[in-house]
């Protein structure tokens, strides 16, 4: 299979990052598509001005708000239709380390049929309950995958590879606001993908704008952890027997 990777990024009213965050970018010569999740007109302005300066730029545009997760599905599956075999989320926000978009890329070269997953390494600006809080995650998606392959589910900063990818989020319902990026690898992971990690820089922005809503997003993590749990539970034989399969290989 040759090995075609794009970068996707989901914008959800991020009109004064998104021209910086393409221009770090765009250095790197990877194809760019863009997926407006129902923005506002100022944003939706600012894309338009952007795709005009740099008509290479795919622009996709969903009529409404539908979430973070389904804007990635949405380019997903248009990068699929254009030929690509990989997609490398990141978000419009800046916070990822564009400068590390080739180590992702190399990665997925070398090893085509994982997920490349992004490790966050915090500055000072991080939200100190947004830190703690991943914690409590990261335990709950160990214990839902029997495994400690993914270092960090929560990290939008991942190369996936599309084949693998579509065929899942065409075969079951996948959580499509803040639960998504969790959700998705808790399943891949149960479809049997590997995983590889990379330590990279993320930031928060003084001015940046954060669509995290403490109360509700927790209450939807929460709801999504106990049926992955449960999920897991009717997955267990097969986790089980995969899990020592590969320690007898080790």
């Amino acid at each position: 299979m040759s090995y075609a990777p794009c970068l996707l990024i989901p914008i959800y009213n991020h009109k004064d990052s998104i021209a910086r965050t393409v221009q770090r970018l765009r250095i790197h010569g990877v194809p760019i598509l863009i997926v407006d999740d129902g923005s506002d007109t100022a944003t939706q302005a600012v894309l338009n001005a952007l795709v005009t300066m740099h008509p290479d730029i795919r622009l996709f545009r969903l009529p409404q708000n539908g979430g973070k997760g389904a804007a990635v599905m949405h380019g997903m599956r248009e990068a699929m239709a254009l030929g690509y075999t990989h997609a490398l989320q990141i978000d419009a926000d800046g916070q990822h380390d564009a400068n590390d978009v080739p180590k992702f890329i190399a990665a997925g070269a070398r090893y085509p049929e994982a997920v490349i997953c992004g490790k966050p390494i915090y500055d000072e600006s991080v939200p100190k309950g947004r830190l703690y809080g991943r914690y409590i995650t990261h335990f709950w998606v160990w214990v839902e995958t029997l495994s400690f392959d993914i270092s960090d589910s929560m990290c939008g900063f991942r190369l996936y590879p599309l084949p693998a990818t579509r065929a899942l989020i065409d075969s079951c319902l996948i959580p499509t606001r803040m639960d998504f990026d969790i959700a998705i690898v808790v399943r891949l992971a149960w479809h049997g993908l590997s995983f590889i990690n990379i330590p990279t820089r993320v930031t928060y922005p003084e001015d940046g704008v954060s669509h995290f809503d403490v109360l509700r997003d927790n209450v939807r993590i929460t709801k999504m952890h106990t049926g992955l749990f449960f999920g897991m539970l009717a997955r267990l034989p097969m986790l089980l027997q995969r899990k020592f399969a590969r320690g007898a290989r080790a």
